[in-house]
């Protein structure tokens, strides 16, 4: 704990940054020259760094080498001084946008990345079967399932659902998302020898308001930004550079991959085997992170770095295991849950909830009559999505005809033979 607050701690000057003068300059220029001018204060705000002590010293260093220009002030402070890039700088800050054209809040450095991460760890958080059966309450789950569910998600780990298309399975993965709870502290971006990876993701994080100060004291470090514990999901876009730094050639910085993005939090491959890439080879990029909780990512330049591999990653696929994976890898997974279909019972319960959601009268005979026809003659299997799909299209229908939508023969017979395709 010691070792990550002294991580999140606001620093006091560059060194304590973690970064170089130089380092620190060439992006207080890119960040005055994207805006035209700018406060002492409000570039302090932009680098998420304290004026005092950080920002200030490259500002006196800028002004000594004649880089910019004070071209007034709101005040008699010096945050309050109004930069602009000297004719001197605009050579300087060419070369800063060539080698990177990253603007934004300073990075931390890879060693704190690494101790903020685990200092958060997944594997701290703990659900109960009460937090278990309150998530998913919205879904028809037998106890044996609710049984199976807790102790994987309690693991932080690795879990593998398999079983039928239209099953619940991307629904219970969301479920399990919403079980993790808490936020973790995240940087918007990290430096590895002088090259940029920006981790902070708007479609994968959502911020929180937090306090500016610490719980042993002293300010928070600006640079880390307050999250809900992240879900990242991907489905067939998934690919194997894709899990790795993503680096842009226009921009010359890096995107983080999905699973640093998801660290603290979950990774949902969905579909799984339905990537253009073979599931073999995506299940041995994995092997050694699930082993060892590290990843190794590369560089352009050949260097590789190891960031820690600290999240819930889930495998959901509809095809059968055995045409997957092998043997050594499932064992690899520390949890394997079947989805398997809805018994009649569950059926029944499904459809009886859907309907009164969705304010379409439940009527015993009709609900028995599609079970006749639709089902037991044609010996056809339940699905738990069928329910919420037929009644849809009986809504769809009824609004069509003009008349109220409910469980009749007709309806029925109309949803289903627009809904069921024989293959």
């Amino acid at each position: 704990m010691q070792d990550l607050n002294d991580s999140l701690r606001e620093p006091r000057s560059i060194e304590e940054a973690g970064m170089s003068r130089s380092f620190l300059c060439d992006l207080a220029l890119k960040t005055i020259y994207s805006v035209g001018e700018l406060s002492g204060q409000a570039i302090a705000e932009q680098l998420r760094l304290p004026f005092s002590g950080v920002v200030e010293g490259a500002l006196t260093f800028l002004k000594r080498e004649q880089l910019v220009s004070i071209t007034g002030s709101r005040g008699f402070d010096e945050r309050a001084f109004r930069y602009s890039i000297a004719s001197a700088g605009i050579e300087r800050v060419r070369e800063a946008l060539a080698r990177s054209q990253y603007v934004g809040p300073a990075p931390v450095t890879l060693d704190a990345y690494q101790k903020v991460m685990r200092g958060q760890s997944i594997g701290n958080v703990t659900v109960s079967q009460e937090e278990v059966k309150g998530a998913l309450s919205h879904l028809v789950i037998s106890s044996s399932m609710l049984m199976k569910i807790g102790p994987a998600v309690n693991s932080g780990r690795s879990i593998f659902l398999f079983g039928p298309p239209g099953d619940g399975k991307t629904v219970i993965a969301e479920a399990m998302a919403s079980m993790l709870g808490g936020e973790i502290y995240i940087p918007y971006a990290v430096e590895v020898d002088g090259h940029i990876i920006k981790v902070f993701d708007d479609l994968s994080h959502k911020p929180e308001e937090g306090p500016s100060t610490l719980p042993e004291g002293g300010r928070l470090d600006g640079r880390w930004v307050l999250i809900k514990r992240p879900v990242v999901a991907v489905g067939g876009e998934l690919t194997l550079e894709s899990l790795d730094l993503v680096y842009d050639d226009t921009s010359k910085y890096y995107e983080a991959p999905f699973q640093m993005k998801a660290n603290g939090g979950m990774f949902l491959i969905d579909d799984f085997g339905r990537q253009q890439v073979r599931p073999r080879d995506l299940l041995n990029r994995w092997i050694v992170p699930l082993e060892t909780r590290v990843d190794y990512l590369t560089l352009h330049t050949g260097k590789k770095i190891d960031v820690p591999f600290d999240e819930l990653i889930v495998f959901s696929t509809n095809i059968d295991p055995k045409a997957l994976v092998d043997e050594a890898f499932l064992r690899r997974i520390r949890h394997k849950i079947e989805v398997a279909n809805p018994t009649e019972k569950e059926f029944y319960e499904i459809f009886r909830r859907v309907a009164a959601d969705r304010n379409v009268p439940f009527d015993q005979e009709g609900f028995m009559y599609l079970m006749r026809e639709y089902y037991v003659k044609v010996k056809r299997g339940l699905r738990a999505v069928h329910p919420r799909d037929i009644v849809d299209q009986i809504i769809d229908i009824a609004r069509y005809q003009g008349v109220e939508p409910g469980l009749t023969k007709e309806l029925i017979d109309q949803a289903c033979d627009s809904y069921f395709v024989e293959i």
